[in-house]
């Protein structure tokens, strides 16, 4: 709406509403005594701003009267005003004016505002057609001020700026829809840093490609699919079950489509995707084509080729024998397979799956086991041989006897086996493994002569290296030789009696639960009850303490407990160390407080040193071994270790755990001096503890 100014309107509200100029000479305010004195024409401000083309400008001043004509932006020359007098200047803006600086034309020379012209400008759409149409195809807005548009925005987001305009102007507006171009309203905006985005108020139907048939269905992978239907030269790929995407076809055109199927494709639905991603999915699954298969021999060795025929063979994949094993496909046409039996297989259905994920079952396929027919001697002593008769021997891997030991297998053939009776082997039944894990028994037992000392026990909860063992039982002054884990010969007794003997035991002995192997005057050898052998290493002068828990400056066991919240620092013989007291996944040992007095070692060759730490696994605690541990030095977290590095118990005792550097390939200079080092894992059961991370040399 326009308003016409009067020569007597508020200047000071005016002031407020209008922009200001700059004048051709410097700003005089002025009151009415002052308006005569006033020769020359000059311009106090303009407005509104912005303002719409077509509206009314108003200019206020002194002597506009004298104004000879205004020039907008772009030069365009207005000499017709709607209304003109001295203090007030009105014209209407042209429809073709832009944005820009206004000169005034006065016999005083030109004035040109400050400010430029700014306008508000109602882009809008009233329709546009055609309002359904293919991608790639031209599309026509109609609305207002559609000159001004910059960018013409479709779902989903899709935006076209005016270079790719095909046309326009300010009535008008033409270009082509975009393939990306989705079903939805369409946008127009004029593309300011904070732009007009004007929506239309239908919604423009993006053509879609659309199914036909679908054949050959079932199809089979690795062969050839062919999709009619319409609009499909819009598509950019396919995606066939078992989210196999396809964007290269054999041919292409409006109404076909042939492609190849993947091997390992699944059967589902079929989903067309033109380039904005909408898919189109089929009504119809697309099946795959199963192989028949058939097997003629139905009873076989492990080991031996089983012959299958049909047809599609080539389909298969993997071939399933009893025991969910998988056998070895030595060879594949489309009409014969040949199929090693694995080791492992036992009496089962036969299950062929084809690279689609499907399912074929064969016939039940019988595994021959080993017939155990007789052995002899009856009676045999250790490292005596015996000989084993039967059939299919030659699948058999293992020879146990009582007192759970394995004897040594000579000789083997599918009749015949010959066996040395190994150290330990009490009378009873003879069990043959197969290599399918299957046991045969025999019919009688063996009788195992010796003239062996009996043990009954050991005075001592487990043997420490460099200390006594005692051995307790009867007829011991039998015994001539003890022979530790690790092959490892005892030198050093102490006293000897028919009931007990009392033995040194190795500091080289392998740690860990063993037996100690005996041998009499006679010759005559035997196994020991299982005993768990071990202890902690020494602390020398060479050792390189990381954590012990002990009193080091201000620095004491409590600042390197677990920030878990479930360890405490204990004190037991004058020795403190930490113990898990509830499961724990999280920090076990932590310390960062090097400056506090903590041990900060520099290791210089670490290659040369051997990480280790004392731990004590309290009686009835289970699931030590699974625990998954990660140490942690001066802010690295570098040097994982998985399960299996702590034992299942020591027995309530305290032993010494060694981790070699090269687990972690670690060479040169180690330096901890800063930064956290400690342990961290999960989950470690409560009754844990740990003592004394250090570095000793090799």
């Amino acid at each position: 709406m326009q308003t016409k100014f009067k020569k007597y309107i508020n200047r000071g509200l005016l002031f407020l509403t209008l922009a200001s100029v700059a004048i051709l000479s410097m700003f005089i305010s002025c009151d009415k005594e002052d308006e005569n004195e006033i020769s020359g024409v000059v311009l106090e401000s303009f407005g509104p701003m912005p303002i719409a083309r077509g509206a009314e400008l108003m200019f206020i001043g002194y002597n506009l009267n004298q104004v000879s004509a205004v020039v907008l932006p772009s030069n365009i020359e207005i000499t017709s005003f709607n209304e003109k007098t001295s203090d007030l200047l009105t014209l209407t803006i042209p429809q073709d004016a832009v944005e820009g600086l206004i000169t005034l034309k006065t016999p005083q020379g030109d004035i040109t505002t400050k400010t430029p012209i700014t306008y508000s400008e109602p882009i809008s759409i009233d329709n546009f057609s055609p309002t359904s149409l293919k991608a790639g195809q031209e599309i026509t807005i109609s609305g207002d001020y559609l000159n001004l548009v910059k960018e013409i925005i479709f779902t989903d987001r899709i935006a076209i700026g005016d270079t790719a305009f095909t046309s326009q102007s300010r009535k008008e507006l033409k270009l082509v829809v975009p393939q990306e171009a989705q079903t939805g309203k369409i946008a127009i905006s004029n593309g300011a840093e904070e732009p007009i985005i004007i929506y239309s108020s239908a919604e423009l139907t993006v053509t879609l490609p659309a199914f036909a048939t679908i054949s050959p269905n079932p199809v089979k992978a690795g062969s050839s699919l062919t999709i009619t239907g319409t609009n499909l030269d819009l598509v950019k790929q396919i995606v066939l079950g078992g989210d196999k995407t396809i964007a290269e076809f054999i041919s292409h055109s409006e109404t076909t489509i042939e492609l190849s199927v993947p091997e390992d494709t699944q059967d589902g639905k079929i989903t067309m995707f033109p380039a904005s991603m909408v898919g189109v999915e089929s009504s119809e699954d697309l099946m795959l084509v199963l192989p028949t298969v058939a097997v003629s021999t139905t009873t076989i060795k492990n080991g031996q080729e089983i012959t299958v025929t049909g047809t599609d063979l080539y389909l298969v994949d993997k071939v399933l024998f009893g025991g969910d094993v998988e056998g070895s496909i030595a060879s594949a046409t489309e009409t014969e397979m040949k199929v090693v039996v694995p080791d492992a297989a036992v009496t089962g259905i036969i299950r062929f799956t084809t690279k689609a994920q499907k399912e074929v079952s064969g016939p039940e396929i019988t595994i021959i086991d080993p017939v155990f027919s007789s052995f002899s001697p009856g009676e045999s002593k250790a490292n005596n041989t015996i000989t084993i008769e039967g059939t299919d021997l030659d699948l058999v891997v293992d020879v146990k006897f009582a007192g759970e030991v394995s004897g040594v297998i000579e000789s083997q053939t599918e009749t015949q086996l010959q066996v040395t009776v190994p150290v330990g082997a009490s009378s009873g039944l003879i069990r043959l493994i197969a290599k399918n894990g299957n046991l045969i028994v025999s019919s009688s037992e063996i009788t195992i002569t010796a003239n062996l000392p009996e043990i009954t026990g050991f005075s001592e909860p487990k043997g420490t290296p460099g200390e006594i063992l005692t051995i307790e039982g009867s007829n011991l002054l039998l015994i001539k030789e003890l022979i530790f884990p690790g092959d490892i010969k005892a030198t050093a007794y102490g006293v000897k009696t028919d009931e007990m003997v009392q033995v040194y035991v190795p500091i080289d002995v392998e740690k860990g639960y063993g037996n100690i192997t005996i041998i009499t005057y006679e010759g005559e050898q035997g196994l020991s009850p299982e005993l768990f052998i071990g202890g902690t290493d020494p602390i020398t002068d060479e050792t390189i303490i990381v954590m012990d828990f002990e009193q080091h400056g201000d620095h004491n066991g409590y600042w390197d407990s677990g920030w878990s919240g479930n360890t405490e620092i204990l004190e037991e013989n004058g020795n403190i160390f930490l113990r898990v007291n509830g499961a724990l996944d999280g920090w076990i040992l932590n310390c960062n407080h090097q400056a506090n007095g903590a041990p900060a070692p520099v290791i210089n060759n670490v290659e040369d040193y051997v990480l280790k730490f004392d731990i004590r696994i309290e009686e009835g605690v289970t699931g030590a071994e699974n625990a998954q541990l990660q140490f942690v030095f001066a802010d690295q977290w570098n040097y994982w270790y998985g399960a299996g590095l702590l034992p299942a118990t020591t027995n309530g005792d305290w032993i010494t755990v060694s981790v070699p550097v090269s687990t972690w390939g670690l060479t040169g200079t180690f330096d901890l001096s800063s930064g956290t080092n400690g342990l961290y894992g999960g989950v470690v059961p409560a009754g844990v503890s740990l003592d004394n991370l250090r570095f000793d040399p090799k």
